[in-house]
């Protein structure tokens, strides 16, 4: 996906560890995933395949028996992060030798022979593709082997698994809908360690959607690199492999999502500019719970510099798809990626990436330095010689404007009424909650009698640049 799915990559999240019931006897799993949605996603995968084996999960990496690190490979400080951790776990093998460690993810899939071989950090490595040999790795490694499975596949999407949901009694979950990168940005590893775009089969989505609504979960994030690109029912040449059936794009899929029930609110992440269409934006102004956020990455404001970063559009063509998200669906937030310092990115190249940001006003944004991956096609084309000094200085304009644009997005909230869904206690305090309303806006209110999972409308009356507050007006009975 693009780097933020929205959420697409949140560097600032740390390590989080996968706490889900226990299944059968026998060893217990400790996994921690860093990085983008998807690879939440994918832990929740592994923590199924894994239960079936009769493993039992634990949040205490000291009495794990295996433990497993999902990885993000799309900057160097993730990679920094998890070299980190996997130096911790090698001292905790000093005591316990008999702790096995692994790497899954997309640090596995680049870094295996270093991981495994060079460094001695991990004692199994499985890429994205890999999950479902996980036991026989596991088993590999019992009798004394290293143990590694990277293989990329065209047809794996796991739509048979039902991943265990790793916040059990949640209100929201990742829902995956395709696996796999066919863009080839320049900057990006994910085409790499991914492999090829495959999507999947919608039934399977629609019916994992509604297992969720039963279990009380009111949210999905329908997750994939680029959900516009959604295809299902054609070979990788494009060409339908059952005349019986009609072909689902994403916009007919997000429909036949919304429909299993109208309590159920609908997000996706991430879209690509070159493949948004109408219908997608039609679909989301017909279904009241399709929410009206779209996380729309640009990277660029100047079009030679998205052209060096072969995203398959201009500045023109990206400025002509905000303007038909505000025709079509006017109400919708907008987020975005910003990559700042790309090689060979000019004052005047900079400069177009600020004028267009005070043109879009976008909500909210994920923005970055560039950050050079190995093999990628930047690394072989262009040379990262923009002055980290003058990146620092961008990065540091960008947030500020973005600071700014976010905060006036929020005092025009002030004095509306939103709809939001309660998602829990408040960091802030005990005696408040926070949900979000459907423009993915975080509101802190007082707790009252409301309980998780329902929807309230809130009276917003205050605002920071990153917050709403407010007050309770009205609850929400379920629909019939």
């Amino acid at each position: 996906m693009e780097e933020a799915v929205n959420k697409v990559i949140d560097e600032s999240r740390q390590g989080e560890a996968v706490v889900l019931s226990s299944r059968g006897e026998g060893k217990k799993l400790y996994i921690e995933s860093y990085g983008c949605q998807m690879n939440f996603s994918d832990s929740e995968v592994v923590a199924s395949i894994l239960t079936k084996e009769g493993f039992s999960t634990t949040r205490n990496v000291d009495e794990a028996d295996v433990v497993l690190i999902n990885t993000c490979s799309i900057r160097e400080n993730a990679e920094t992060r998890v070299r980190n951790r996997l130096t911790e776990f090698k001292k905790k093998k000093e005591d316990k030798p008999e702790m096995m460690v692994g790497i899954l993810g997309c640090m596995a899939e680049r870094l295996k022979k270093s991981l495994l071989e060079e460094e001695k950090l991990v004692d199994l490595v499985a890429g994205p593709d890999a999950y479902r040999d996980l036991p026989n790795l596991i088993e590999e490694v019992g009798s004394g082997q290293k143990a590694v499975n990277v293989l990329l596949s065209r047809d794996e999407t796991y739509a048979d698994i039902s991943p265990v949901r790793m916040d059990k009694g949640g209100v929201s979950a990742f829902v995956t809908i395709t696996r796999g990168c066919d863009n080839m940005c320049s900057f990006c590893v994910v085409p790499f360690t991914r492999g090829r775009e495959r999507s999947r089969d919608p039934e399977t989505i629609v019916e994992e959607c509604r297992e969720l609504f039963n279990k009380g979960y009111r949210e999905v994030t329908l997750l994939g690199q680029n959900v516009d690109s959604y295809r299902w029912n054609m070979t990788s040449k494009g060409e339908i492999k059952d005349n019986s059936k009609l072909t689902t794009n994403f916009a007919q899929l997000m429909e036949m999502v919304a429909l299993v029930s109208p309590d159920l609110r609908i997000r996706f992440s991430t879209s690509h500019p070159k493949d948004m269409t109408d219908d997608v934006l039609e679909a989301m102004a017909k279904y009241e719970n399709v929410c009206p956020y779209i996380h729309l990455p640009v990277q660029s404001g100047n079009s030679d510099v998205l052209k060096r970063m072969n995203r398959g559009y201009t500045r023109e063509w990206y400025l002509e798809r905000i303007a038909a998200i505000r025709r079509i669906v006017p109400d919708c937030a907008i987020s975005t990626d910003i990559i700042t310092g790309f090689c060979d990115e000019t004052d005047s190249e900079h400069e177009d990436t600020i004028t267009l940001m005070n043109e879009v006003k976008y909500d909210y944004a994920y923005m970055f330095k560039y950050s050079e991956r190995p093999k990628t096609l930047a690394e072989r084309r262009f040379e990262d010689n923009v002055d980290d000094g003058i990146k620092s200085k961008r990065i540091t304009e960008i947030i500020e404007l973005q600071t700014q644009h976010s905060l006036e997005s929020n005092q025009k909230q002030i004095g509306t009424t939103q709809k939001v869904l309660i998602e829990g206690k408040s960091k802030r305090s005990e005696e408040q909650l926070c949900g979000r309303t459907g423009r993915n806006s975080m509101v802190i209110f007082p707790k009252g009698e409301y309980q998780k999972g329902t929807y309230v409308m809130v009276k917003i009356n205050d605002c920071t640049s990153a917050t709403l507050f407010g007050e309770v007006v009205e609850e929400i009975p379920p629909a019939k």
